[in-house]
């Protein structure tokens, strides 16, 4: 059954508003006809069929697909299941791995804290995490190797909020440091199997070389994991109570989490990845991207809450975190989480010519479209998006009041172009 608060289906005939009582769900939301947000029915439906033929051609095992215009939901389907093998169907309140979807709920834990006046995100991040005031930096020596130097300058919250800080993503897709990084125990992004809490894991980071000087390249690595500690150290909670006390339950976040209960066990998707024959093939618990039991409590040390990629959610949790974001930092009851000019300072690009991707910029915690002719797919300047290790996807699109997530659990692609497709059609639905 949905964990739904205040679910409005507005009748088309009629235009008869019934509120419907489910429980508890994210926040307050209003389901409509498409037509009644601008949005074509009969042309939505190229948008479930090309879909369910992803599920149907055996390319994915399993999605959910939530659209939101004008602060209503004209959109949202679940396809496939949930788990191929026990045939259990997809349902739109399953519970996801979101992996680097976490990173934009810490970036906003950050900016209430700055709003607060506990941190200025100019501040070095040695300010509170003393062991990165003075860090360290590989510089290639030309011979396949490289030579370690001082940093030119103290890393700052503001690098880490924009990836600017020179720190990988441990050994994974590193080829400069990767043997130190993966000698330290920091082999890729996963943390769900950590036996440490996030204070104690960052602090291992700190005295290894980092790829870059602070401030000169982009690059995707443990920076929110590292701005998690910090939300813990300045606030005096685990990361886990506070995005709870302070996101989460404001917006009525009921399914979002970073461990799942035993008894919520059986609403988490599986992951799988795509196997030398193209088929697909459920995920081990010691793979990269399989840790099908590491996010059950009970079933893995559940000690460490990873800012940079640890938290599970559902389609409706995070829709409604992106509609307060689309909303200048208000939630749909009235309050006001952030304030309008934070939301614009998180969502402007600030490399200042860093080279990122064509058409787009970074900001805090979202990349930014800039350039829409140089991006060259259907959008507007302004959208913020993002997405997770397993093939999930985001964008909000202020121009066209729009919030979409598309949730999976996936693991190499393997070329996949349902990102692309489903962007193309939610826009070509729009019709004013």
């Amino acid at each position: 059954m949905k964990r739904w608060k205040h679910f409005t289906t507005v009748a088309a005939a009629t235009g008869v508003a019934a509120t419907l009582a489910f429980g508890t769900f994210a926040d307050e939301w209003t389901r409509v006809v498409p037509d009644d947000v601008g949005m074509s029915s009969d042309r939505l439906q190229r948008l479930t069929d090309v879909m369910q033929a992803y599920i149907d051609d055996g390319d994915i095992a399993g999605m959910v697909v939530l659209v939101a215009r004008d602060g209503k939901v004209p959109y949202e389907k679940a396809f496939g299941y949930r788990d191929l093998e026990s045939k259990s169907p997809m349902q739109e309140d399953t519970i996801f791995r979101i992996a680097s979807q976490t990173k934009a709920i810490v970036t906003t834990g950050i900016m209430m804290l700055m709003e607060e006046g506990k941190i200025l995100v100019t501040d070095p991040v040695g300010n509170y995490l003393p062991e990165f005031m003075h860090t360290k930096v590989a510089v290639p020596n030309g011979s396949g190797g490289y030579d370690v130097v001082p940093a030119d300058r103290p890393i700052t919250i503001r690098d880490l909020l924009t990836h600017t800080s020179g720190i990988p993503y441990g050994a994974w897709q590193n080829d400069l440091t990767a043997d130190a990084w993966n000698a330290a125990g920091f082999p890729g992004w996963y943390f769900a199997n950590k036996d440490q809490p996030i204070r104690e894991v960052v602090r291992k980071m700190a005295d290894l070389p980092m790829n870059a000087q602070p401030g000169t390249k982009w690059i995707y690595g443990y920076n929110l994991d590292i701005l998690g500690a910090v939300v813990e150290v300045v606030s005096g909670e685990t990361l886990d109570k506070f995005l709870k006390e302070r996101i989460f339950d404001p917006l009525g976040m009921v399914d979002t989490q970073f461990y799942l209960p035993q008894n919520e066990a059986d609403r988490l998707a599986t992951v799988y990845d795509r196997s030398d024959d193209g088929t697909l093939t459920r995920s081990s618990d010691e793979g990269a991207m399989g840790t099908q039991g590491q996010y059950i409590i009970g079933q893995g040390p559940n000690v460490t809450f990873s800012g940079g990629a640890g938290l599970l959610s559902t389609a409706h949790d995070y829709s409604v975190f992106l509609e307060m974001l689309l909303n200048g930092g208000k939630t749909m009851s009235g309050e006001q989480l952030l304030s309008p000019t934070t939301v614009d300072l998180m969502t402007t690009d600030h490399l200042d010519g860093i080279p990122f991707r064509q058409g787009a910029g970074f900001g805090y915690g979202f990349q930014i479209a800039t350039d829409q002719g140089a991006l060259g797919y259907p959008g507007a300047e302004g959208e913020f998006r993002w997405g997770g290790a397993y093939h999930s996807t985001y964008w909000v699109d202020p121009v066209n009041k729009l919030v979409v997530t598309a949730f999976t659990q996936f693991g190499p692609t393997g070329g996949l172009d349902d990102q692309n497709k489903l962007r193309n059609l939610i826009y070509q639905a729009i019709v004013k």
